[in-house]
């Protein structure tokens, strides 16, 4: 469900819940609605698709860093070890 029909549905279920006029309940509606479009704005909120591109550049992301790690790992092994450094002043 996008981010408006979550607002429209929830300024619907509360002005089910008044009793009164239409007119009235349709003032209210559009007024809540914009109450809430405007609390979730500032909240900063992602849409659910925006998540889930986010969710699968970090997926793939982890699994380079992981391979770039288990390379890493083999290099170091494959490597010769670091020649002994002797104190200073010898």
């Amino acid at each position: 469900m996008s981010r408006p029909e979550i607002i429209e549905e929830l300024g619907d279920r509360i002005t089910r819940l008044l009793p009164g006029a239409e007119r009235l309940r349709e003032d209210l509606r559009r007024n809540i609605e914009a109450l809430l479009q405007s609390a979730l704005a500032r909240m900063d909120l992602v849409t659910r698709e925006e998540f889930e591109v986010q969710k699968a550049v970090l997926a793939r992301t982890r699994e380079k860093l992981e391979a770039l790690e288990q390379r890493i790992e083999a290099l170091e092994q494959a490597a010769p070890p670091p020649p002994e450094q002797s104190p200073p002043g010898d």
